[in-house]
């Protein structure tokens, strides 16, 4: 009997024995391939993640890269505009008494220089201006080469201020210094004639007459205005809310053309007709692309209190999970998704964390990226 159990006990240690020395490779062999499944698994995925494209076909695609670095970036507040003649640098060319245009000296659009002759007039009221003034410069010249003994003080106080006031008169209607010197050389026919001169620089925006028209006194007969520096006036709703400042800075746009320009008045009414209130710019004009009468667009810039990191829109793709992804260059034609947050809407650019500053990301054809990245191969030839 105790023989019995002896066995029994050894057999039961041998069979114990021989299982594990079976199952135990069995259970190692399935761990070491568990492994290796979740390798090849992790390995899959990395290999998802990553796109390789060659030169060619970013090419094709119209791939740009380019570093996202943190700066000071802008958003911006649109409104609409029109160009305006710089009112501060226009001059107005009108008589300054009842004429007849005789002659034009210059034409519309055309660039005049301080002091050229624009326009001839004729005026009964000149005429008679000019004739007071020859009498009157004749005598005080007389009465000047005469011994003070030969003539009273009195006589000769009346004479000068009588000389005086018919230059002033002629100064009044618009003659220069030089002309009214001419005048006791010139052929006394010709009294009543008279010229306007450019009394600044500038362009010739308006010079609706005809010759031998009559204009009244402070007609517009020219408009000159300075092009080089030019007015925007955006038109902006009473309900925006628009802290601009003087000198605070904007972008005008006309076409593909940008121009820099900047605040430089506010108006503080309502204009009762399209219910907007104005704020006025300065732009730079010097390549005379702007003129009045244009509509432009205007984008008011804000910069940012902070230095930001911002990528075109296009720059953004969703991934498969919703999130947003911009796609990374870690090598030159290898590109890895990486997830970002989205910030503040700057313009044409979008704020984004998550990035270093530096970091090269591709910022024009993500789209094709994500099509490869999606269809595991890209074909420029498709074929």
């Amino acid at each position: 009997m105790y023989t019995l159990k002896n066995n029994t006990g050894l057999f039961l240690c041998v069979f114990m024995a021989v299982t594990f020395m079976i199952t135990a490779p069995l259970a190692a062999a399935s761990k070491f391939a568990l492994l290796e499944q979740e390798n090849a698994q992790e390995n899959e995925t990395d290999h998802e993640e990553g796109i390789n494209l060659s030169a060619a076909q970013m090419k094709i695609a119209g791939i740009k890269v380019n570093p996202v670095i943190s700066k000071i970036q802008y958003s911006t507040i649109y409104a609409p505009g029109e160009v305006k003649a710089n009112g501060y640098k226009s001059y107005v060319v009108s008589p300054r008494t009842e004429s007849v245009i005789i002659n034009r000296h210059a034409i519309l659009g055309e660039h005049v220089e301080v002091g050229q002759k624009l326009v001839t007039l004729f005026s009964e009221s000149m005429a008679q201006a000019q004739a007071d003034y020859l009498i009157a410069s004749t005598e005080w010249h007389r009465l000047q080469k005469l011994d003070s003994q030969t003539v009273s003080e009195s006589q000769l106080v009346l004479v000068e201020t009588t000389f005086n006031a018919a230059y002033g008169k002629l100064i009044a209607f618009g003659l220069t210094e030089q002309t009214i010197k001419d005048i006791t050389n010139i052929d006394t026919r010709l009294f009543g004639q008279y010229s306007l001169v450019a009394q600044s620089a500038g362009v010739v925006l308006q010079d609706d007459f005809y010759q031998g028209q009559r204009v009244a006194v402070g007609d517009v007969v020219m408009l000159l205005a300075d092009e080089d520096d030019l007015w925007v006036e955006a038109k902006v709703s009473p309900n925006k809310k628009l802290n601009v400042s003087i000198n605070s800075p904007a972008v005008v746009s006309l076409g593909n053309q940008d121009y820099t320009a900047k605040v430089i008045q506010e108006a503080h009414t309502i204009d009762p007709i399209t219910r907007t209130r104005t704020i006025r710019l300065s732009v730079d004009n010097h390549e005379d692309s702007l003129h009045s009468g244009m509509f432009v667009k205007i984008n008011f810039q804000f910069a940012t209190t902070n230095k930001v990191m911002a990528v075109p829109e296009e720059a953004l793709v969703r991934g498969a999970d919703g999130d947003w992804i911009v796609f990374v260059e870690d090598h030159p034609g290898e590109f890895n998704a990486v997830e970002v947050e989205l910030g503040r809407a700057l313009g044409d650019l979008r704020e984004i964390k998550g990035l270093i500053s530096g970091t090269r990301v591709v910022t024009q054809g993500a789209f094709f990226v994500a099509s490869e990245k999606a269809k595991g191969g890209f074909d420029p030839h498709n074929h």
